[in-house]
């Protein structure tokens, strides 16, 4: 499809990320508790080769924040990349795993707007189906 690794695993565990790809969903895990000005950039790099290689075959993206509990500026504009690299794609952008303060964050600043949000398992399941 594209120059992206043709060696890029469907599941990979960094420090920062775990990323599960499965055929048509990929899944980004953030590992916490913050994301920042740090963090941003090396889960942008870790996260956007998927998207080069996997390209239009990626329906949904999932962008796990269970483990976050706190998300800079950097943190919230890493969020609208990864949403405008599945955008690109024809991807849906789903955000989970949210407690109230992320919630809270990203209702501030209308990056819930530009997501589909699963509360819970069974939320993300019917999203993705």
């Amino acid at each position: 499809m594209t120059n992206a690794p043709a060696e890029l695993p469907d599941e990979k565990t960094t420090p920062l990320i775990g990323i599960k790809w499965n055929g048509s969903v990929l899944i980004l895990r953030l590992v916490g508790p913050n994301i920042g000005q740090r963090e941003s950039p090396i889960l942008t790099e870790e996260f956007t080769p998927y998207f080069k290689k996997h390209g239009k075959a990626i329906k949904h993206m999932v962008l796990d924040l269970t483990s976050v509990n706190f998300m800079s500026s950097m943190g919230l504009g890493m969020c609208i990349a990864c949403r405008n690299l599945a955008n690109a794609q024809g991807a849906t952008s789903i955000l989970f795993g949210m407690n109230k303060d992320l919630q809270a964050l990203m209702a501030m600043m209308k990056i819930e707007k530009m997501y589909k949000i699963a509360k819970n398992n069974d939320e993300l399941q019917k999203l993705v189906r």
